[in-house]
């Protein structure tokens, strides 16, 4: 959609920030005991099958499954981010337990491929002793989101100390930018190259133009990840980064810290948030194998029926821009 005025507030539930989620616990869905039988009861009926072949059919839901349709309605209509607990996940041997939480996530929309050919489902821990990235490390998160519409993460295990999920408002920051310095938000809506780790769609040379900000019929959208931009700067031919474009970058993580909010996950959270309008982080961890505190969430992209449109120009990253189109990640 193109500018026509000044930009305008987003507004709505989905600008909170950190001290409103504090205070509320609209967000919070404790599994019920019904819930939990009939998640039993579903278990018990897809023994043996593999879990990345299940359906929503397969595992049969009959009230837990509309409350989930009520979560999803709330991750794209509402504040952006639920958070399930209590889900006991102790008590369920480890083939059944991806089984379950799989089944979970094809209630609330399409689980796809992630990236870096971790397949459909992806264990968030550390294996920086086996050579992996970032995320597969000890070490805190900065600022960003995914390339899905729905990240849910099942806490399995806690560590012994940190790793403390950490969230905040795409569209808070936007509004308090806008207040602030209207003309960093407007650099916000301009292109920055983004490094290409070589699954996005139509991105063949190293690199690719996307926006920060994006309006379209209506809809706001985000997409941040100060890393990939950073990294894009050792591609030839991408051009430097302007003073502007990082005082605005610069500017998006002040407002962020300023605004977030920090969400312990115990075993048996399970965190949604909607990448439109969400950015997630976490803090750096300490495990301890030996008593059982070796931090280990179970990760789901999740393409959602109800999602809004994107602009044609984040096609590149996300495919399908129509609403409630598959796209995010790599599509089985």
């Amino acid at each position: 959609m193109q500018q026509t005025g000044p930009r305008q507030p987003i507004g709505g539930a989905s600008t909170w920030r950190g001290a409103d989620l504090a205070q509320s616990t609209h967000w919070i869905h404790p599994l019920s005991a019904s819930a939990i039988a009939e998640i039993d009861a579903a278990v018990a009926g897809v023994k043996g099958r593999p879990w990345e072949t299940l359906t929503a059919e397969d595992f049969p839901l009959p009230e837990f499954g509309p409350e989930l349709q009520r979560i999803a309605a709330e991750l794209e209509d509402g504040c952006g981010v639920m958070k399930m607990t209590g889900l006991p996940v102790e008590r369920y041997a480890e083939a059944e337990l991806r089984a379950l939480y799989y089944a979970i996530g094809t209630h609330l929309g399409t689980p796809v491929q992630q990236n870096g050919g971790r397949g459909l489902m992806r264990d968030i821990r550390d294996n920086s002793r086996n050579g992996g990235k970032r995320v597969d490390s000890a070490e805190g998160l900065p600022w960003h989101n995914d390339r899905a519409d729905v990240v849910a993460l099942l806490c399995v295990r806690q560590a012994r100390n940190g790793g403390i999920s950490r969230i905040v408002s795409a569209t808070a920051i936007h509004d308090t930018m806008l207040a602030r310095r209207p003309d960093l938000v407007e650099t916000l809506y301009e292109d920055f190259e983004r490094y290409s780790p070589g699954d996005e769609v139509g991105a063949v040379t190293g690199s690719y133009p996307l926006s920060v900000f994006g309006v379209q019929d209506g809809y706001f959208t985000s997409h941040y990840s100060r890393t990939y931009i950073e990294q894009a700067q050792s591609v030839p031919g991408v051009p430097p980064l302007t003073d502007r474009q990082r005082e605005a970058l610069d500017m998006l993580v002040e407002v962020a810290e300023e605004l977030c909010f920090e969400m312990p996950l115990a075993p048996g959270d399970i965190q949604c948030l909607n990448n439109h309008i969400i950015y997630h982080g976490r803090t750096p961890f300490t495990d301890d194998a030996q008593a059982g505190e070796d931090r280990l969430l179970y990760r789901l992209w999740l393409s959602m029926p109800n999602s809004r449109p994107l602009p044609q120009s984040h096609a590149v990253l996300w495919g399908n821009v129509d609403a409630g189109g598959l796209r995010g990640g790599v599509q089985a």
